[in-house]
């Protein structure tokens, strides 16, 4: 190899293997041959997968998918489809919609169009750790501001750090991982100021209270992210999309590659929109075990829950959270270890699985917590 050449590899593969990146935990049959379990005997409660739609019920629709489309082909019009009945769904033009695959691959979309060495982008800490590894990728300056003990934003913390550089706003709500919802005054307040776009990430916006899609009318600079892997239980097909106006939208589909989404899941999407009652059903069965799971939590000594506008819950424990970990999944459960979130020194997530498997977990905390 040339010499030139080989020193240039060499500093491009250290820079990015010293990056950090997203790591998917261990499997279920990992974790199985770990413990000695079996694996139909793993509940994942780790990565906030919606269960609420039976599987039964979407099998079908991705039948007909099958008969509709012809894999041997390109996608044709199944992406306008989709952005037809995404633009119906949220009452907002169908030219105001971005499809990619998963809201993740927008957000990484977005992040490349708007930022450059040299530009920062700012969120609050705790949130969703995807934007970091994005924007350090990218080599811009990630800029963190620590949310309060309530989990609401430091509104003044937040506006010393729109800085001249400051040209990207990340905002996830509800936030991943306190599960809180931001509040909409502050959100406006906070696109108004900020000098640069905004990012708003609703991938729990269907179990939320409200979501500030209407405010893409209202001001350019603002982008939605939402997506179809949670509240439509498509995870495994990675689909997601962005709403902005018009013109921000058509930025964002212009990307270098062709066909960045594939057919089957650009139809899905649009199957599941037709379909809508399964997801408002399984939003409304959800959201129900939530309140139950939350209460049931705070029952157990030495267990904290907090309220929560996604499909999972955050809570803190008097015992140490690698400890509590390890024995839930010991037990065949696996849910998410945090640690120290603001001034909670012991944190975990769970998502709001099925009855069965809610009372699992909290047969497992209960035994633990109370040994």
């Amino acid at each position: 190899m040339n010499p030139r050449c080989e020193d240039w590899l060499r500093g491009k593969l250290e820079r990015l293997q010293g990056s950090e990146s997203y790591n998917a935990e261990k499997t279920n049959k990992e974790i199985a041959d770990k413990y000695g379990l079996a694996v139909t005997d793993i509940v994942k409660l780790n990565y906030n997968e919606n269960l609420y739609i039976p599987r039964e019920k979407i099998i079908p629709l991705l039948k007909e998918v099958a008969e509709e489309v012809d894999f041997r082909i390109y996608p044709q019009n199944e992406e306008a489809l989709l952005k037809e009945k995404i633009g119906e769904y949220l009452q907002v033009p169908q030219d105001s919609v971005t499809v990619g695959n998963s809201s993740d691959e927008v957000m990484e979309r977005v992040i490349r169009i708007f930022l450059k060495k040299g530009d920062a982008a700012v969120t609050f800490t705790p949130t969703f750790s995807v934007f970091k590894y994005c924007v350090l990728y990218e080599e811009a300056e990630y800029v963190q501001v620590p949310l309060c003990d309530d989990f609401n934003i430091d509104m003044e913390a937040m506006h010393s750090a729109f800085t001249s550089n400051a040209r990207l706003l990340y905002l996830c709500s509800p936030n991943n991982p306190t599960s809180n919802q931001l509040k909409p005054r502050e959100i406006e307040a906070l696109i108004e100021e900020f000098p640069g776009i905004v990012l708003v990430d609703e991938a729990y916006g269907e179990y939320a209270d409200y979501s500030v899609v209407p405010l893409i009318k209202k001001y350019e600079n603002l982008i939605v992210l939402r997506t179809f892997s949670k509240a439509f239980s498509l995870a495994g097909l990675r689909l997601g999309y962005a709403l902005a106006n018009p013109t921000l939208a058509k930025a964002l589909d212009k990307t270098p590659a062709p066909y960045p989404v594939n057919a089957v899941s650009l139809s899905m999407g649009r199957k599941m929109l037709e379909n809508i009652g399964l997801m408002r059903e399984s939003v409304t069965a959800l959201k129900l075990e939530r309140g139950k799971l939350i209460s049931r939590l705070n029952e157990i000594k030495g267990v904290e829950a907090f309220d929560s506008k996604a499909n999972f819950v955050l809570f803190n424990t008097a015992k140490p959270y690698a400890g509590v970990y390890e024995a839930a999944l010991s037990r065949g459960l696996v849910i998410k270890r945090l640690g120290k979130l603001v001034r909670y020194e012991n944190c975990l997530r769970t998502t709001v699985g099925l009855p069965e498997m809610n009372a699992k977990l909290l047969k497992t905390l209960s035994e633990y917590m109370e040994d």
